[in-house]
């Protein structure tokens, strides 16, 4: 959603609907003054060392005290070894004027730590735990992480360490920022540089009653060659140096029409970043909630360094290395030695979470608009997809079905019975959700807003008043989430004896949860505004939109504990990932953002969202026939699939283009649904390891360098390859096929409809028609479909199964199948089917992960097999000791077993005779 006309004119400065986002309206590094302050000293050096005789060591963790060499202040440093391969950093000033933020509620649980070994010598610290370890080194103060003796981080390699202690203000000290560039201020110790104590952009003020409060450390990769993470921007999977340009920036932020390969801040912020390199992969989360910019220096940024290099005979290059600035809180640091990229993912939702496994109709199609007009346009949407024999699980309802902006309330004239209404999309097999937004309307007949002000549950001002800004309402207010009271309350409103005119079947949208605030600074809400516990904004503002989250997912729960919640949202933060899936905002009807959802959606699986898609269409502006059938194409590929389009664009619903356009979009979605049992499965997987959905080339061909940066294809698991047409008018597309190792050895991949089979490493050129994009199966995998059409997953449940085996050079493949009831928690008592199937020596076998104890009337009904040297005459199948004699076909470059009949419940073992 965006701004209508009223608000952009209210706020100024803003380009009216279609021009695009106006970046001036949004700070740069040099108009931050703790990111202009920290930054300098990449230039001056920061001194450090830890005090002799401080050092204390325990069981799992060593702390001793620091010491700023400069100024002579001191602070704490701690270092714990955690579960897993992974080292927890903290440093915090001693005897602080008052207590820094330390984040909450973003990791899962409080880490459990391990045994520690400690050695010292020659002024050098090793700790020890199991393969990894930490030598610390006490002046200049510096960290280096080892995993089975290869160095893989570096902290404060650079000496950019930087902590600005909490002092007293003095009168001198309270000088303005202009907002302009400051050129070459000296960092003084008073700090009485423009923006330390007080801060102004644009028309707003930002008081800063603490002063300068910033904090800074850098990270070293030495065994890396390229760094990813930090979601959320617009930009390349690989991250880019920032070396003589912005920093990368974490700061929520509502952006319309984003500008596609920029560095600037969008609606999440996950500070969690990977270095990779052809043997090691490691990765550093950096927990802090405040606004945060990340400069980021690859190997080749450091031209002076790589010349020294060369001369001294040394080819190893400088490493590439980030350093994170926030602007308050604490170093709060998880070092994850990895080795593997596979296993440093796994340690970062290890400490963050996962995704529940979500009900199945959330992975299916969703059919959205700003707005759906009234009753009658929802039904008539939904009868048009039964009509034109095309599926889909989901209708949503945009701002415009309350009743003026309230949330919890229904517009009674467009919406007169929306229990009727939500009743006969049950009895189709589909859902509803609806959108309910933070900012709450201020009007005293309205309970929400009457009780929060009557409780005091709002955001509070400096002054102690509730804070009212501008958003979808008028006049608003925002309840302060990180209360637990005010989540408690706002959690009990979904209770349906009190939103009677919904059923509990009817799932949430959250958005604008940064939180936008038309009228506020960047289009956000003040930093100094007061939550709950005497925190700052600043201090919390990237966890707004997270305890928002927490607040719905309670009160789903509660509504109905048997069923899985589904949530979107927009904001997020490290952790979010628990409670809701996300988007990639508003996004325009253009072939360069069609580009980047695969990029964005990447970057964020890797940081532990893997229920990640992109408005299908574009959001703004009318996409022609030819971008809308490949973003359908692409959609069905990613995660969450929904389309979604701004109130101003002309309807897009497939049957509205020209019957070719209409086909193509059908035969997408049969696709999406045809694989529904491999999504299902994934997210169950991604639940029990932590191992993302969705991956890049470099996930499993680590060693294969042209792969790191490829961020154009994705892989579903590993069963998948998919490249999708993201570019206009061609009839063919460049497809990278990864290499295992150095010496280009590759896996086989199969075409998923042909199943011809490619054996090449590197890329090839692979033809396109309308109908198809590039989608392969890799060899070695087995892959389990659904192919009969419905009107919705729901009518699915009980459909039989297809599986695809597809044979690698040894002739084998395995692939696990999960399945239960695909809405409630009864899968958590042990009311699944978690089978693994595996083709070798001609034979296929099942073995049960976990006994079988849900109960399914689906079966297996044919097999489909692609890699075989000859053709089998036929197969047996042996079930209990009975054997039955079953017919082979060949197809195309493949062999079809037809009705086996496996119960899905059943041992068996069917084997090809010749």
């Amino acid at each position: 959603m965006r701004c209508a006309v009223f608000f952009c004119l209210l706020i100024g400065g803003w380009i009216n609907y279609g021009s695009g986002v106006d970046p001036t309206n949004f700070k740069t590094c040099e108009q931050s003054s703790f990111c202009r302050r920290s930054r300098k000293v990449q230039s001056s050096g920061s001194k450090y060392s830890l005090i002799s005789g401080t050092l204390n060591t325990y069981s799992d963790s060593v702390t001793a005290d620091l010491l700023n060499k400069e100024n002579h202040h001191q602070f704490t440093f701690k270092l714990e070894a955690l579960v897993g391969g992974t080292f927890r950093l903290q440093i915090d000033e001693k005897t602080p004027l008052r207590p820094r933020y330390r984040v909450e509620h973003a990791l899962k649980a409080q880490p459990k730590t391990v045994t520690i070994r400690v050695q010292e010598s020659d002024g050098e610290l090793t700790v020890t735990s199991g393969h990894s370890k930490a030598v610390i080194h006490g002046d200049p103060f510096r960290i280096d992480f080892y995993e089975n003796d290869v160095h893989v981080v570096s902290v404060n390699a650079k000496n950019w360490l930087y902590f600005e202690h909490l002092r007293q203000k003095t009168q001198e000290q309270a000088l303005p920022d202009s907002g302009e560039q400051q050129q070459n201020v000296e960092v003084l110790e008073t700090l009485d540089e423009p923006g330390s104590w007080e801060e102004n952009f644009k028309s707003h003020h930002d008081s800063k009653p603490y002063g300068p409060e910033a904090v800074a450390l850098d990270f070293s990769f030495p065994a890396a060659e390229v760094l990813f993470g930090i979601p959320e921007h617009a930009d390349s999977f690989a991250l880019k140096s920032t070396s003589g340009t912005d920093p990368y920036r974490l700061y929520n932020l509502d952006v319309f029409e984003y500008i596609v390969d920029s560095k600037m801040a969008l609606y999440g912020s996950v500070p969690v970043l990977y270095g990779h390199g052809p043997q090691r992969t490691a990765g550093v989360y950096w927990q802090n909630a405040a606004e945060t910019w990340v400069d980021i220096y690859t190997a080749e940024t450091n031209v002076v360094s790589s010349l020294v290099n060369f001369v001294s005979g040394s080819r190893k290059s400088t490493p590439p290395a980030a350093h994170f600035i926030s602007e308050s809180g604490i170093v709060d640091a998880f070092i994850m030695l990895g080795p593997q990229p596979m296993d440093v993912f796994q340690q970062y939702t290890a400490l963050t979470g996962t995704h529940d496994l979500p009900q199945l109709f959330s992975l299916a199609y969703h059919q959205s608009r700003w707005n759906y007009n009234d009753e009658r346009d929802v039904t008539t949407v939904s009868a048009k997809y039964d009509e034109f024999n095309m599926p889909m699980d989901t209708m949503w309802l945009d701002i415009e079905y309350t009743d003026g902006k309230r949330y919890f309330t229904w517009d009674k004239f467009k919406f007169p019975e929306p229990l009727t209404m939500i009743k006969n999309l049950t009895e189709l097999g589909r859902h509803l959700v609806v959108i309910i937004d933070p900012h709450i309307k201020r009007d005293n007949s309205y309970f929400f807003h009457s009780d929060c002000t009557e409780k005091g549950y709002y955001v509070k001002t400096r002054e102690g008043n509730d804070y009212e800004g501008w958003c979808w309402p008028g006049s608003a207010s925002y309840p302060d989430f990180f209360n637990p009271v005010v989540r408690d309350y706002y959690a009990s409103q979904y209770h349906l004896s009190k939103f009677k005119t919904v059923t509990e079947d009817v799932m949430i949208w959250n958005d604008m949860n940064e939180p936008s605030v038309f009228n506020g600074p960047e289009i956000t809400a003040p930093k100094d505004l007061i939550h709950y516990g005497n925190w700052e904004h600043r201090d919390v503002h990237n966890l707004y939109g997270h305890m928002h989250l927490m607040g719905t997912f309670d009160g789903l729960q509660k509504r109905d504990p048997n069923q899985r919640p589904f949530i979107l949202t927009r904001a997020h933060f490290a952790g979010s990932q628990r409670y809701a899936a996300i988007w990639t905002g508003d996004n325009l009807a253009d072939w360069s953002h069609l580009q980047h959802s695969i990029k964005m959606c990447l970057t964020e699986a890797v940081a532990g969202f893997s229920f990640c898609g992109a408005d299908v269409g574009g959001f703004f502006g009318n996409p022609d026939s030819e971008l809308l059938e490949r973003w359908y194409q692409t959609g069905a590929f990613l995660p969450f699939f929904r389309a979604h389009a701004h109130i101003d664009t002309k309807r897009r619903e497939p049957w509205l283009f020209p019957e070719r356009t209409r086909l193509i979009i059908r035969s997408a979605l049969l696709k999406r649904y045809s694989y529904l049992p491999l999504w299902y499965t994934s997210f169950y997987e991604l639940e029990q390891t932590g191992a993302p959905v969705i991956r890049p080339l470099l996930a499993h061909y680590p060693q294969d360098k042209e792969a790191f940066a490829i961020d154009s294809q994705l892989l579903v698991q590993q069963r998948l390859l998919v490249r999708p047409v993201m570019q206009q008018g061609v009839s063919k597309v460049d497809v990278y096929f990864p290499a295992i190792d150095d010496k280009k050895n590759g896996d086989y991949w199969y075409d998923v409809d042909t199943y011809q089979r490619q054996e090449r490493t590197g890329s090839e050129s692979i033809p396109v028609t309308e109908y198809k994009i590039p989608v392969w199966q890799r060899g070695g995998s087995i892959v389990p479909k659904k192919e009969r059409l419905r009107r919705s997953s729901a009518l699915m449940l009980n459909d039989p199964y297809t599986l695809v085996i597809c044979l690698d050079r040894q002739g084998k493949a395995d692939g696990t199948l999960y399945l239960d009831d695909e809405k409630s928690y009864a899968y958590r008592d042990g009311q699944y089917i978690y089978v693994n199937y595996e083709f070798a020596n001609n034979q296929l076998t099942n073995r049960f992960i976990g006994k079988p104890k849900y109960k399914s009337d689906a079966w297996i009904e044919r097999i489909v097999i692609a890699g075989l040297n000859r053709v089998p005459s036929s197969a047996t199948i042996t079930v209990n000791g009975v054997a039955q004699q079953l017919e082979v076909e060949q197809r195309d470059a493949a062999v079809y077993i037809r009705k086996p009949s496996i119960k899905m419940d059943v041992d068996f073992a069917l084997k090809l005779n010749y």
